[in-house]
């Protein structure tokens, strides 16, 4: 890529592509292609193709994405097969018809196997079952890589693919409902900080923000008081306290990533190295097989979910109690990226996990 290329950032205002888009700014980079999704439905196959062929676009980054926790996953599995199906064979597909020079492929840690070895390396792809929970979205990024690969061999296309660990920063979706982990235990506590304060009117403006149509409805104080049971906030019987239980029993071990070291990653990748340059590092040379040329992102480094909610609890200055609830589902017990491909190649992570959190309860808190 050269300063002057024409660059399509699919999800742009997304937690991955608005850091991609800012990461790419900050460099020089100053031909970008954003569409919101009013303006493009990247479902719609013929007005994907009609964009394409309109824009042309140089490269792609296909950060888009239909995303979500553990319980968004289990409840629309049909959705996340779908949509995400979609958007990407649509992409994909349009880039190849459109000549794009190269294109980079955002999966998910979530594709390798539930029992895979740990930490997790990227030939480990495919040797054994899923996780349940998320298996159709798992499926549909599995889908993805493969189709990129396929591209690539039969067409002689430039499309690369990298696994990116669980991500958080600027932009994240603080949703109950389909957020992922770290930004729903941000949330969860901020709300049990204000209702063991008492501040009731904090608890209202955080409403309004992130659940706007809930929040006409909650206009007493008992009113909030019966939702936040039902997130897991309530008072300790004939005490001041406030405890959140949270679901499973808090010891999977999970990695974290900022998702503006992940936009560095990704743009370091595409400025520096080919699809060809990733096959010749990746497995048995001599194999007449290409399998799996996609590359970790990660921090190399894991925390428990019960340490992660004791750190966001320091870092938010919450003085109430956390528990949890076993009988709730855990998810893979653990999902640790084996990431020395992408350090052979000369990449780092810049900001911890301590430090990240810090930096995103500063902004949620504003």
């Amino acid at each position: 890529m050269d300063k002057k290329s024409r660059i399509y950032v699919a999800g742009h205002r997304g937690l991955v592509g608005s850091a991609i888009l800012q990461n790419l700014t900050s460099k020089g980079y100053h031909n970008i292609i954003t569409r919101t999704h009013k303006e493009l439905d990247l479902i719609d196959q013929s007005a994907v193709k009609a964009f394409f062929e309109a824009e042309e676009p140089e490269f792609v980054f296909l950060a888009a994405a239909k995303v979500g926790g553990i319980m968004a996953n289990t409840t629309y599995r049909a959705q996340f097969i779908y949509e995400n199906l979609q958007i990407q064979n649509n992409i994909i597909h349009n880039a190849y018809l459109s000549k794009v020079k190269k294109l980079l492929f955002l999966g998910s840690s979530c594709v390798y196997p539930k029992d895979a070895p740990q930490p997790m390396t990227e030939s480990d792809l495919l040797t054994s079952p899923l996780e349940y929970t998320n298996e159709p979205y798992a499926i549909a990024k599995i889908a993805g890589m493969k189709m990129c690969e396929a591209y690539n061999m039969q067409y002689g296309t430039d499309f690369i693919s990298v696994m990116p660990t669980n991500l958080y920063g600027p932009n994240d979706n603080y949703s109950l409902e389909n957020s992922h982990v770290l930004p729903a235990l941000l949330r969860k506590i901020y709300l049990s900080k204000c209702f063991h304060e008492n501040k009731m009117d904090d608890i209202r403006k955080d409403l309004a923000k992130y659940e706007p149509t809930l929040a006409n409805q909650l206009l007493a104080d008992a009113d909030i008081v019966k939702y936040l049971e039902t997130i897991g906030i309530s008072k300790v019987s004939n005490q001041a306290v406030v405890d959140l239980a949270l679901w499973g029993s808090g010891s999977p071990l999970r990695e974290f990533l900022w998702s503006e070291d992940m936009a560095d990653a990704c743009v370091f990748l595409m400025e520096k190295f080919s699809f060809s340059d990733l096959k010749n590092i990746q497995g048995d040379s001599n194999s007449k097989e290409v399998r799996n040329i996609h590359i970790n992102i990660g921090s190399g480094d894991e925390i428990s979910i019960k340490e992660l909610a004791l750190l966001i609890q320091r870092i938010v200055g919450f003085e109430g109690s956390i528990s949890f609830d076993s009988s709730k589902p855990d998810g893979t017990h653990r999902k640790l990226l084996d990431i020395s491909k992408l350090t052979a190649l000369g990449w780092k992570r810049r900001i911890s996990l301590e430090d990240g959190i810090r930096q995103s309860f500063e902004v949620y808190a504003k």
